[in-house]
């Protein structure tokens, strides 16, 4: 059965994502990963803010040679543009009118 499992917030730090219950053996290819998300990149979607987002995948574990080992494979993607954003989307801050105005209370699409 495959499952996955997602973390992470529009203009947080990284998009984690953990799939499980891909057999061992199998090829992943990153550049056709960081293909699929340029399309994205090009203006696709929803708004602007995809053009100025230059998203990479980076694989932390579950691969090895480009082939998976049949253990949860993590993927990051960090977001370049959350320094930007650090003050507000800081985890452990306190809660400040500042860091307060955009409250983020249900998903929103695209995210």
């Amino acid at each position: 059965m495959l499952t996955y499992l997602t973390a992470g917030e529009s203009h947080g730090p990284q998009g984690t994502a953990i799939i499980e219950g891909i057999p061992a053996g199998l090829a992943i290819d990153v550049d056709q990963i960081n293909a699929d998300l340029a399309s994205r990149q090009g203006g696709y979607g929803r708004g602007s803010r995809q053009q100025i987002e230059h998203d990479q995948v980076e694989i932390l574990g579950g691969v090895r040679h480009g082939l998976t080992l049949g253990s949860p494979i993590t993927l990051v993607v960090k977001n370049r543009d959350h320094a930007h954003w650090s003050s507000i989307m800081h985890p452990t801050s306190p809660a400040t009118a500042e860091n307060t105005l955009r409250k983020v209370e249900w998903p929103r699409p695209g995210h």
